[in-house]
């Protein structure tokens, strides 16, 4: 019996504003900086692919000097309602009631509540008292695909069964007011907010894209490359410029070996379903791939239309695949990266 993706649903938070509108806010921001810096900043934004972002604060709270506490108040109280619909919304493109649901994953990394959404999520849609829940709190942007092949080898397991894996993000939530280093400036220009449902299943009856095989890679001596710092004022952005280039090296190792055991070749996948980390990673990725007559034009239209949204992203980029209904037969091969450093994948075959 196989596991297949019944579903995806996504939900974006009430705010939003254009990379032009955001502008404003930065002039106020970097007031008293060199005016070089100040263009230099400006430049990053304008030229970091993105179009729009989405926040679950307005641009005058995100760039108002609050405490960890007050920022991580908004982001639980919005993350829960995030959650809450995203994951009803899911349920009923499925047609599924939340009573069938025999697990539930939850995935963030942008802020911190214990007990996790989840519990709050079994609450407010009443789900089984007896389903297995699992937070997965601290993978980053890799934690999408991460909870995926967690519910993979759940339901593959105990067949008959049904799981959510729900993605919510506020990148904008971890913004520094007092920190003027690079990493916080590209991560405020490529990150936006948003909360992504995956329904996977192991009935027999729920139709949908099959999962061939997952599989994680971990690169060795790169934990410092990517991750948060916890400090007085939050979560402090950690993003090595090297990124970009340390997965390109690490490519061929990271898909040729995953498809050939699955006695396939890149030219047999049909979909690229990538994470959009950034302007970098999304254009290294589009070199590596475009002699083989590969695109990943979904990946830069999720990118271009909300940002990176951390564990989330991925996710919508399923989402658009799916929505276009690929052929029967096609496969496509899901990757993300994260702290660790790590890639996950999965292939898939509609």
């Amino acid at each position: 019996m196989s596991v297949t993706i019944k579903t995806v649903a996504k939900e974006l938070p009430k705010y939003s504003r254009t990379t032009e509108e955001i502008l404003p806010f930065l002039n106020t921001w970097l007031i008293g900086q060199d005016e070089r810096f100040i263009r230099k900043v400006s430049k990053i934004f304008e030229g970091a692919l993105v179009d729009k972002r989405y926040s679950i604060m307005d641009p005058i709270e995100v760039f108002t000097k609050t405490s960890f506490e007050e920022r991580n108040d908004i982001y639980v109280r919005e993350v829960i309602a995030l959650g809450e619909k995203v994951l009803d919304k899911a349920l009923k493109k499925a047609d599924w009631k939340p009573e069938t649901l025999d697990y539930i994953i939850t995935v963030s990394c942008t802020g911190i509540m214990i007990p996790s959404l989840d519990a709050y999520l079994i609450n407010s849609l009443k789900l089984r008292q007896d389903i297995i829940r699992l937070p997965v709190t601290e993978m980053g942007c890799a934690a999408g695909i991460s909870g995926m092949i967690y519910a993979k080898n759940f339901l593959q397991a105990n067949l008959g069964k049904r799981a959510a894996i729900i993605a919510v993000e506020s990148p904008t939530a971890t913004f520094q007011l007092d920190d003027y280093s690079m990493a916080n400036i590209v991560s405020a220009a490529i990150f936006g907010d948003g909360a992504a449902c995956v329904l996977l299943s192991s009935h027999e009856e729920d139709e949908g894209p099959k999962i061939l095989a997952d599989e994680m890679y971990h690169f060795y001596d790169a934990i410092h490359m990517m991750g948060f710092k916890l400090t007085n004022s939050g979560l402090q952005m950690v993003l090595d410029i090297e990124v970009p280039e340390t997965i390109a090296s690490h490519f061929p190792d990271i898909i040729h070996p995953f498809l050939e055991k699955n006695q396939l070749k890149i030219e047999d996948i049909d979909h690229l379903i990538f994470h959009p980390g950034g302007k970098k990673i999304v254009q290294t990725v589009e070199d590596l791939f475009s002699d083989l007559g590969k695109n990943i034009d979904d990946t830069k239209e999720v990118l271009r239309l909300y940002g990176n949204m951390s564990s989330a992203t991925v996710l919508y980029v399923l989402e658009r695949i799916m929505d276009n209904k690929p052929k029967q037969g096609e496969k496509g091969l899901l990757l993300s990266f994260g702290p660790g450093f790590s890639a996950q994948r999965i292939l898939i075959e509609f």
